[in-house]
């Protein structure tokens, strides 16, 4: 069982704020023009291929054990059903807009720890709540103005804090990249009959579709980069507590703004560039005023 190290789970949750949005970002960039469900298998066989090729034989005591794969299948099926729901929500949402909407996420964390007894600091409760001072500055999310695309992130926030739980309770058991892989399996036996439920009806989200070189490549980039980021965020879970790291979570925002700037154009404004400040500077304190334990 892997011992409990604070700092570097919060450095590899740094990680996964570096590469999710970058993943969600190529997501953006394939627009409508992929159905769903293709860029979703997309994602989820570059996770598979990723992984060891010795999950099935020497494997098969840790994570197929009776008593964590019901853990495995239901943390499985909540990352795929959070996954769908918010590449959904960037085709109506800019980047940042449905990154920060769904940063309600470390106020469940913490909500649903304190209530289990894996409880954070009150220094880590107060830099998450200037954490999500910041992320208001950064996109004043308004619904008035998204609509029921807004519910949307909402929705993925809920289910990634029960995947995040789970993670936490099970990686200490299993290897991060089996457990991956594992997810892989489970995500591919849910999505390939789907797809050939929606290509039998041409159901326009659940089918196939040629692609592009371009296309393609877009399709590999975020697989990639999507796996490498709930690899980083697992072995994180593997080594601190969900509550631990929540408050860290907000530095995706301003790398998903960022990306924004230099992919789309998305220049945030005045107060906007400002909570991106106060939001980097809350996740870094967490790092610096946590001590690493082993």
């Amino acid at each position: 069982m892997a011992q409990d190290n604070n700092r570097l789970g919060l450095l590899l949750m740094i990680g996964f704020c570096i590469l999710a949005p970058a993943s969600d970002a190529l997501v953006k960039i394939l627009g409508d023009g992929i159905p769903l469900l293709q860029v979703v298998i997309a994602r989820f066989i570059a996770q598979l291929l990723l992984v060891r090729r010795n999950l099935w034989t020497s494997r098969r005591n840790t994570w197929m054990r009776a008593d964590r794969l019901g853990y495995v299948i239901l943390r499985s099926v909540l990352h795929l059903v959070a996954i769908s729901f918010f590449f959904l929500s960037l085709r109506y949402l800019p980047l940042a807009d449905a990154i920060a909407i769904a940063y309600v996420l470390p106020f469940l964390i913490l909500g649903v720890g304190w209530m289990t007894g894996d409880r954070a600091s009150p220094l880590s409760l107060g830099l998450c709540l200037l954490g999500f001072i910041g992320t208001l500055m950064v996109v004043q999310p308004s619904f008035a103005e998204v609509g029921w695309p807004a519910l949307l992130p909402l929705v993925v926030a809920v289910l990634f804090t029960g995947f995040m739980f789970i993670t936490r309770k099970i990686s200490k058991h299993i290897d991060p990249i089996d457990l991956q892989a594992a997810n892989g399996v489970c995500a591919m036996a849910i999505l390939l009959p789907i797809a050939a439920f929606g290509s039998a009806l041409n159901i326009p989200l659940l089918t196939i579709v040629p692609v592009t070189g371009f296309e393609f490549y877009a399709l590999l980039g975020l697989g990639i980069l999507g796996t490498l980021a709930h690899l980083s965020m697992t072995w994180a879970l593997r080594y601190a507590s969900a509550p631990t790291v929540a408050p860290v979570q907000y530095l995706e925002i301003p790398f998903g703004a960022l990306y924004g700037l230099v992919l789309f154009g998305d220049l945030p404004n005045g107060m906007a560039a400002v909570g991106i400040i106060v939001t980097v500077t809350a996740g870094l304190l967490v790092v610096r005023f946590t001590k690493a334990s082993v």
